[in-house]
């Protein structure tokens, strides 16, 4: 994503890139580590192979993860956050935080 094309605001931004739910649940579950395509799609639920192939493919093209494909068969294709969607933690750890203190308080 050129940064021309980016909001002035730092925090939409980061809406931009990772506005959509699974985006930050794709992030959540490649933070351990990488993962396949079908493995993403059963931790995540009720994603539809679509949606997440779309996710997947704007996501690597904003530089947050690295798709990689092995030459076999049936082909293989891995998932892997890049340095860049690796340095969100901190985002999804304060979302994690605040979730945990609004259920905390309201539940």
């Amino acid at each position: 994503m050129e940064s021309k094309t980016l909001p002035a605001c730092p925090v939409e931004t980061t809406l931009t890139l990772i506005s959509d739910k699974w985006k930050v649940l794709i992030i959540r579950d490649l933070l351990p580590g990488t993962k396949r395509f079908g493995e993403l799609k059963k931790s995540i639920g009720s994603v539809s192979q679509k949606v997440l192939t779309s996710q997947l493919r704007q996501m690597e093209e904003s530089g947050l993860l690295i798709r990689t494909v092995f030459p076999e068969v049936p082909p293989r294709v891995e998932y892997t956050l890049t340095e860049l969607g690796q340095s969100l933690k901190p985002v999804l750890d304060a979302m994690w935080n605040w979730g945990e203190e609004y259920k905390a308080k309201n539940v």
